[in-house]
């Protein structure tokens, strides 16, 4: 009799513990598919001019990258109102890197209003390190920011974020379906190109260093640090933020570069 018995648990132990092997393994490859992700969120889409219904539908869009249980971090350009500012120091006759510096303020201000809304879910101040912005992922936090420092834009900065975060994807948002093979403001017959190798880059685009105020869908401090990280980087029309959303479920949009 105890015989028996000895043997029913001991086969009841062993199907407890196959249950749990199989539950936590489950539980491993759902956390395993969960990513960290930089969105490039550019002026061109919601600072040119400052658009209060996209900046509202960007936070909801935080908000729901956050609730799939991903870490995002979104760093804003400054648009319009960055190269604004630029434009008046330079009437100013202040140098380079003071005109740098009010268009980071601008972004900066911006990326206020994002973290304004996101309340209690976002990270409470707009970071101005890179050491802040893993503090605020460390604290579970939607992270928004704009500029750093002179000499690079805020795709630079985002680049930056990605390398130092570890990110698995950056997905810049801009006014543009994606990278073209040739500038579409310019050439009508401009193409898009689905997918990129980051050593293509440089041969894409016109202008290869900073300068404050520099416009182009990725500027050339981004693209070297882009080619040393591999971040895999998606290019979207930012104007519909759902395609923010689709690259993230790694739908077919706009450019991967990879």
């Amino acid at each position: 009799m105890l015989f028996g018995q000895l043997i029913l648990f001991m086969k009841l132990f062993a199907m407890f513990e196959r249950e749990f092997y199989l539950c936590s393994a489950t539980n491993t490859k759902r956390q395993v598919s969960l990513l960290r992700i930089v969105v490039r969120i550019g002026g061109s889409v919601v600072a040119s001019p400052v658009d209060s219904v996209l900046i509202a539908q960007y936070v909801d869009l935080l908000k729901k990258i956050k609730k799939q249980g991903h870490e995002v971090v979104a760093v804003v350009g400054g648009g319009v109102l960055a190269r604004d500012f630029i434009k008046v120091a330079g009437e100013l006759e202040l140098d380079e890197s003071s005109r740098d510096w009010v268009a980071i303020f601008a972004s900066r201000l911006v990326s206020l209003l994002f973290v304004m809304c996101l309340a209690k879910e976002g990270c409470g101040a707009v970071p101005v390190s890179l050491d802040e912005v893993v503090g605020f992922l460390k604290h579970g936090k939607i992270v928004v920011m704009g500029g750093l420092k002179p000499g690079m834009t805020t795709d630079a900065v985002g680049a930056l974020v990605a390398k130092k975060v570890k990110a698995e994807l950056l997905v810049k948002a801009t006014d543009q379906d994606g990278i073209c093979n040739r500038d579409p403001k310019k050439y009508p017959d401009a193409k898009k190109i689905d997918r990129l190798g980051f050593d293509d880059l440089h041969r894409l685009f016109e202008m290869d260093k900073h300068e404050a105020g520099i416009h182009q869908i990725l500027d050339p401090e981004a693209i070297r640090i882009l080619q040393k990280s591999r971040t895999k980087t998606v290019v979207v029309n930012g104007v519909k933020p759902r395609n923010v959303l689709w690259a993230v479920k790694g739908k077919k949009v706009g450019t991967i570069i990879r």
